[in-house]
């Protein structure tokens, strides 16, 4: 049915009028977007005060875990709230049971303790997969070429409760076994860590976004096979809303669609059909194509960055992982 015309017909509405000056189109602007939108991905490795550019990801790098307190200092000033962690294991940790997941010195959980010690203001997020730790790249432990569920999810519980001791706010099972967020909520009820958040990657889709972060934690050399068994398919909508209702009545208390911008249809379904906050994850994809582009000049990089990130805004988010954060942080912080 059409919309019904609730304005005069030309001259009389001129909607170049509205367009016409910076504090009017400022006025008028539907959608908003703030430093406290922004989720920022950090990840870290073994070593002292060094850090590692990722070739895949043009200004991102890997960092040891004493440089952190730094980088989240920096995000406190631009009004960055929180920091997600996600480790580059040695591979001499990866092993067939992923028992390195729930060490309590691993590097996600010495990040996290080094972090909160600094800079306790800051929120800090995790991952729960076992792809880091895992052998065989999957997020889930293999057995007979098989991605197992339960097993996995009983090896996520402990990955979780360790990551809840050392600190973490946000709990963030990226991992699509099924009944996982219930086993993660019963366990933080059990252990009184009722404060500690769980942002699930409800609809996260069998992607060919994810090469570049696959590098950047080292799974991508050592992963067999494809997570199309877990992962959803690129086609299915409706099943991404099974998906977070499920998530949901298990306990998430924030959703997550991943990657992003292919899939804004996805998070403008979710967030009008539940109401919930509804996060969405620009995957390192996305980012190497925007920055790759800019830099051959093909694209404005500042322009398209600013853009894509408004455009989860008018999609409905209530927030965006980015690997854009700091940057775009401190050209909104410059625009106040």
């Amino acid at each position: 049915m059409a919309r019904s015309q609730n304005h005069a017909s030309f001259p009389a509405y001129r909607p170049r009028r509205l367009r016409a000056q910076p504090a009017l189109r400022d006025m008028v602007r539907e959608n908003t977007l703030t430093p406290a939108d922004l989720i920022w991905p950090v990840f870290v490795m073994d070593g002292q005060d060094d850090a590692h550019p990722i070739a895949s990801m043009p200004g991102v790098s890997r960092h040891t875990v004493d440089r952190l307190p730094a980088l989240a200092a920096k995000a406190r000033s631009l009004g960055i709230p929180a920091i997600c962690i996600f480790p580059y294991t040695n591979p001499a940790f990866k092993t067939q049971d992923c028992a390195e997941a729930w060490n309590p010195d691993n590097l996600s959980n010495r990040a996290i303790k080094a972090i909160k010690s600094a800079v306790p203001d800051i929120m800090v997020m995790t991952d729960i997969a076992l792809d880091p730790y895992n052998i065989n790249g999957q997020d889930g432990i293999v057995r007979a070429g098989e991605i197992v569920n339960d097993e996995t999810v009983a090896a996520l519980v402990k990955m979780g409760e360790s990551q809840a001791q050392s600190g973490a706010d946000i709990l963030g099972p990226s991992d699509m076994m099924d009944g996982r967020i219930a086993a993660l909520r019963g366990m933080l009820e059990q252990k009184g860590f009722q404060n500690v958040n769980i942002l699930s990657y409800s609809a996260k889709y069998a992607s060919g976004f994810y090469g570049p972060f696959r590098d950047a934690v080292g799974a991508a050399s050592v992963l067999i096979g494809d997570k199309n068994t877990y992962q959803m398919d690129p086609a299915n909508s409706n099943e991404a809303m099974r998906m977070i209702a499920r998530d949901l009545s298990e306990g998430a208390d924030l959703v997550m669609v991943k990657p992003g911008m292919p899939y804004l249809d996805i998070c403008q379904r979710a967030k009008a059909e539940f109401q919930v906050p509804t996060f969405a994850y620009q995957v390192s994809g996305e980012y190497a194509m925007l920055k790759a582009a800019a830099q051959n000049g093909w694209l404005d990089g500042r322009q398209v960055m600013l853009e894509s990130l408004m455009a989860f805004k008018r999609a409905g988010c209530d927030g965006v992982l980015t690997y854009f954060a700091p940057e775009v942080a401190e050209i909104l912080l410059r625009k106040l």
